[in-house]
């Protein structure tokens, strides 16, 4: 159980939601496979074996928002219509209207959604209550609020808050490639993207490219800033921190994977939660880390979204 990618949320201290409350919350909105009518079909599935919703590792939640969606592409449909709208013309003597062909797409859509094919995902949630902190394995704020938008609606109360810090990461990380110098704890790997503040279209990127150097001081100065860094945290975890104060590329090194196999266990579910709390542990001590380095963690007025 490792995330890739992590979008972070913060939970109130006075959210005094147990596990078993979460459960049974969750499983008003059970996942569900698609009907013979349905495009995407979402709902709360079990993160494990089991029928569990809430998978529980000392203080540390798991959940899971089960995906399902049926293949149908649009040139199907589009190639089907074209192909009836044909024989209708020959019928009728005159092409189909905007409205016939709307309702014949429609139809063919109702007759082949049955037979499409499906493709199920998962979403996983990490949800820590003691120290405060909501995360998806999301690749972007947007398949992020996908899960949340769910999430609302199924609780009767998310009162999530915005993560905010005193410095912009585009402002921290452009100190920390001018500078040369990683803040405490970090180090700066060999990737990142300067995008110039005037034409969004200037970018440069480097991968796998030193960083240290007057060339890449010399795009600061000429007015691009960065909007990507790669960074490692204590010689444990590397990733990609991003204007949006985005978690990307995440990537837990042997150092922390290495506690795995001191487990000496082939038990499928015993793995996965020591990898759940070897993941959770290690991202309770980067995200602080991350905080304090963007100049401390602040809540800006109006952050908290309303609760569904």
């Amino acid at each position: 159980m490792w995330f890739r990618n992590l979008q972070c949320y913060r939970l109130p201290r006075a959210w005094r939601v147990s596990a078993d409350e979460l459960e049974e919350q969750l499983g008003r909105r059970r996942f569900q496979p698609c009907g013979s009518q349905d495009l995407e079909v979402r709902g709360w599935a079990p993160p494990t074996g089991g029928d569990s919703l809430v998978h529980r590792v000392g203080v540390q939640w798991l959940i899971a928002l089960g995906v399902e969606q049926r293949l149908l592409p649009a040139s199907v449909v589009k190639q089907e219509a074209a192909e009836r709208a044909e024989e209708l013309a020959l019928q009728q003597g005159y092409k189909p209207g905007r409205k016939q062909m709307k309702d014949l797409r429609e139809e063919i859509t109702r007759e082949f959604l049955p037979r499409a094919f499906t493709r199920r995902r998962k979403v996983f949630v990490w949800i820590d209550p003691v120290d405060g902190w909501l995360g998806i394995d999301a690749p972007s704020q947007t398949r992020a609020e996908d899960v949340l938008e769910v999430l609302r609606q199924t609780l009767d109360s998310l009162p999530l808050a915005l993560l905010r810090t005193e410095r912009s990461p585009t402002a921290a990380m452009a100190d920390w490639l001018a500078g040369g110098e990683a803040p405490a704890g970090f180090s700066i790997d060999d990737d990142c993207e300067l995008r110039s503040v005037t034409d969004e279209r200037a970018a440069v990127r480097y991968v796998r490219h030193s960083l240290d150097g007057d060339e890449v001081r010399g795009h600061l100065a000429g007015g691009k800033m960065p909007t990507r860094l790669a960074l490692t945290f204590d010689d444990r975890v590397s990733f990609i921190l991003t204007e949006k104060l985005e978690i990307k590329r995440l990537d837990f090194l042997d150092v922390v994977k290495e506690s795995l196999e001191a487990a000496d266990t082939e038990d499928a579910q015993a793995l996965f939660d020591a990898g759940f709390a070897l993941m959770s542990g290690e991202l309770r001590r980067l995200l602080p880390a991350l905080l304090e380095a963007l100049g401390g963690e602040t809540v800006a007025e109006g952050a908290l979204a309303q609760a569904a």
